[in-house]
């Protein structure tokens, strides 16, 4: 029998999924609050829970692409951009690699320009369902607020 009768003809070789750069904001006001907003129709896991934000673009820094995303998506223009924490994460459509950055000022309305929702949270989180990034940033936050029971719904 030859090499390629032996081979299985449906098997590809497994190729290797290379994050994608992802800068998330997390607005927290002066009550301590954090801002988190519902995914759009149309997008991957339309309708779940998370910190705005989205994808770095070719040569683009983590702050400017936070910069230009928060703009895009809410209308603000942020303050000065505190860098957090970085979580890789894989999803079953992506790998993301997400670079948490802390904002507490902002200027200008909030405009829900993708048409999405948005709600000024605490621990335990209300609102439902969480994405599954977003889970250990409210891990995160119980750490630093020492924060005891449940980190949100669901």
């Amino acid at each position: 029998m030859s090499e390629s009768e032996r081979r299985p003809i449906d098997v590809e070789p497994i190729k290797p999924r290379h994050p994608v750069d992802v800068a998330v904001g997390v607005l927290i006001d002066a009550e301590g609050r954090f801002l988190m907003t519902s995914r759009p129709v149309g997008k991957v896991y339309a309708g779940y829970w998370e910190f705005p934000g989205g994808k770095l673009e070719a040569g683009e820094s983590v702050e400017a692409a936070l910069r230009r995303e928060l703009h895009e998506e809410l209308g603000i223009v942020i303050g000065e951009v505190h860098p957090w924490q970085v979580e890789l994460v894989d999803y079953p459509h992506a790998r993301v690699r997400l670079h948490f950055c802390k904002v507490y000022a902002w200027q200008g309305a909030f405009e829900m320009r993708e048409a999405q929702t948005m709600s000024w949270q605490t621990l335990p989180v209300e609102v439902v369902p969480v994405l599954p990034g977003t889970i250990p940033v409210l891990r995160w936050f119980a750490e630093e607020r020492q924060h005891e029971g449940p980190t949100h719904r669901g």
